[in-house]
């Protein structure tokens, strides 16, 4: 009996170490794209507020693209990584960046997740997992089938300028701000409050 109890024990502690590691996001199947190489084009929906739109990659040609994967809506890391973005999306908004969301949820799960934390960029439908397969950002919780948390900066001709392999959901926002050279809304207000006379204010 002592050594059912035992052989029971080891089963659930061995059990209990394999679960964070099967739940974690883990390395994606296929490869991360590499600075410089061109941005693998898609043709999609996305949603924006309770709206579903078509939206491609191209339509954004000309501006910087910030295209960020995440495992999925409304779970505490994504809600993070959300909510930051949306903390700073003035000041992305203020640099003419585009922010763009992707996960494998369906429309009425990012509506939801949209709605309950008033997120006002744009969640990208990939059901099928193209456009994730694509980036190598599939398969990051292979268990649960959704993509690793994986973000890139795209350039406005189209290229990948930066990888973000690991990303810490919570300041990953302020990161990339911060690589861009983005100035505070403090900075910019104060930069316009003492623009020299007969030269124009930096716009908002």
């Amino acid at each position: 009996m002592r050594l059912t109890f035992t052989i029971i024990g080891i089963m659930l502690i061995v059990a209990a170490g394999l679960i964070p590691l099967l739940l974690a996001p883990g390395k994606a199947n296929a490869a991360l794209l590499k600075p410089g190489e061109t941005a693998p084009d898609f043709s999609t929906q996305m949603v924006v507020g309770d709206q579903v739109q078509p939206v491609k990659l191209s339509d954004f040609r000309g501006k910087t693209v910030i295209l960020y994967f995440y495992p999925k809506d409304d779970t505490p890391g994504c809600t993070k990584e959300a909510c930051a973005f949306r903390d700073g999306y003035a000041r992305f908004q203020q640099a003419g960046l585009v922010v763009l969301g992707c996960s494998v949820q369906a429309a009425d799960s990012h509506k939801a997740f949209i709605k309950k934390y008033s997120i006002p960029f744009p969640l990208l439908l990939d059901p099928d997992k193209k456009i994730a397969k694509a980036y190598g950002a599939a398969n990051g919780i292979p268990v649960l089938g959704l993509d690793g948390r994986i973000t890139y900066v795209i350039d406005g001709q189209g290229k990948i300028e930066k990888v973000y392999p690991k990303v810490d959901p919570s300041r990953h926002a302020q990161q990339i701000l911060e690589a861009l050279n983005v100035p505070s809304q403090s900075s910019a207000a104060q930069a316009a409050s003492v623009a020299p006379a007969g030269q124009p204010k930096p716009a908002n």
